[in-house]
Formats: structure tokens, sequence, C-alpha cells
């Protein structure tokens, strides 16, 4: 049975939290099909919404449709940085792709993002990449959120492909906030005591997570069925 405060959670509608897109226009549809989102749901996204998928102008086309918000992912952060200063230094092949693609309504959209959801009523935190264990999270910069996978030596955050044996950084956390996460692509939802990731690598044929609050629930559908060459990250 329901205690009260659950109740009034319901009421409030459901906070759904969804794992990396990037650019899987069909497989969101499908998750969102499946989670069918209200008019009192929050739909939020950690990240990496667009790129090295097929067509991430209909993947912000179905966030709007929900009037979804996302965060600030590493992937979004480069487009924004060529768009807003013009540096190509940071480009990849497929974010030159993705920048030719993207119409101004869409520019407008990712313009948007956010660095951290806080949501207090649940004691968490959804950020794209991660955070440091030791620093404060409200102290943590784009350059740390956007992009710890591990700890490297010194406990520096790091990329797996440096450290490849190194722990995560949720290995670490300890609270008191928990943290859903993405970024860091697995086969499977990555639990820790205080930390969730939910990229669960759809667009390299895994699958497209999604967690619900209060319920807890995850949901999930098929990735894409033959993923061409996306080794950038």
């Amino acid at each position: 049975m329901l205690n009260l405060q659950e109740i009034r959670q319901l009421e409030n509608g459901r906070i759904i939290i969804i794992g990396d897109v990037h650019g899987c226009a069909i497989q969101l549809q499908q998750l969102l099909d499946r989670v069918n989102p209200g008019k009192n749901d929050q739909v939020l996204f950690v990240g990496d919404l667009v790129n090295k998928g097929p067509d991430s102008n209909s993947v912000i086309d179905l966030a709007k449709t929900v009037n979804a918000r996302c965060l600030m992912g590493n992937h979004e952060r480069r487009l924004l940085r060529y768009r807003r200063q013009g540096d190509v230094s940071a480009l990849k092949r497929l974010d030159v792709a993705t920048a030719l693609r993207l119409r101004k309504s869409d520019w407008a959209y990712l313009d948007e993002c956010s660095d951290v959801f806080v949501l207090p009523e649940y004691q968490t935190l959804v950020v794209h990449a991660g955070f440091l264990p030791v620093i404060p999270w409200q102290q943590q910069d784009l350059n740390i959120i956007t992009e710890i996978q591990v700890l490297g030596e010194d406990g520096v955050p790091a990329r797996r492909t440096q450290f490849p044996d190194a722990a995560l950084w949720a290995d670490y956390w300890q609270g008191p906030e928990f943290v859903i996460f993405g970024h860091t692509p697995l086969k499977e939802v990555y639990r820790q005591p205080f930390a969730l990731g939910i990229d669960t690598g759809c667009v390299y044929g895994g699958k497209l997570t999604a967690f619900i609050f209060p319920e807890g629930r995850i949901v999930q559908v098929n990735g894409r069925k033959k993923p061409d060459d996306f080794c950038e990250c």
C-alpha cells in the first residue's frame, strides 16, 4: 500500500530520466511509447541527446513533444562551443556532420541544456558524466561533470581509454546525495549504493534505458540493430 508521501508524489507526476540517446530517434520513440509521459510528468535527459546516431533532429523534436529538459553532455558541449565561439579545435568527424544538420530551433533547444538536475524530494542529483568524490559537487565544473568516467592516477578525473583498468568514479561516491548519470556506456545498468548509471549503449546496439521516480522502475528498449562505426567518444 502506498503511503501519503508516495501518493502525493504520484499526484505531482513522475520523473522520467532517460539515458544517452545519441540520435537514435526510433528507439527514443519506442521508449516514450512504453513510459507514456503524462501532463504532470517530467522527462529529463542525462545529456548526449545528439550525435553518433542517425537522426539528431528527430530526437530533439521528440524531446520537445514531451516538454523534456536535457543536461549538457560532452557532445552538446562540443557542438555549442563551435556554435557560440567558432571553436573547431575539439570537433570530431561526427560533430561536423551533426552541426551541418542542426536547425536553428535545434540549436535553441541545446542552448537551454542544464549542468545538473537537483531532485530534492528524492535526495538525488542527475548529471551527465559524474563527480569527483573528494570535492563538493557544487564546486565541480563542466570539464569534470561532462567528461569523468574513472579515477586515474592520484585520483584525477579521466576516461576509461586513458586508464582501462581503473574503477569508475561511482565506485567511490559516498553521497549523501544519490547520483544518476550517463556518459559511460555499459551492457547493464550500473548500480552502486549511491549511484546509478543508465547509459546502456543504445547507439552501439545495447539498450536505451529510463529510470522512473517515484517507483524506482527501470524501462528499456533494444538499441540499434546494426550500429555503424561509432568509435568516437
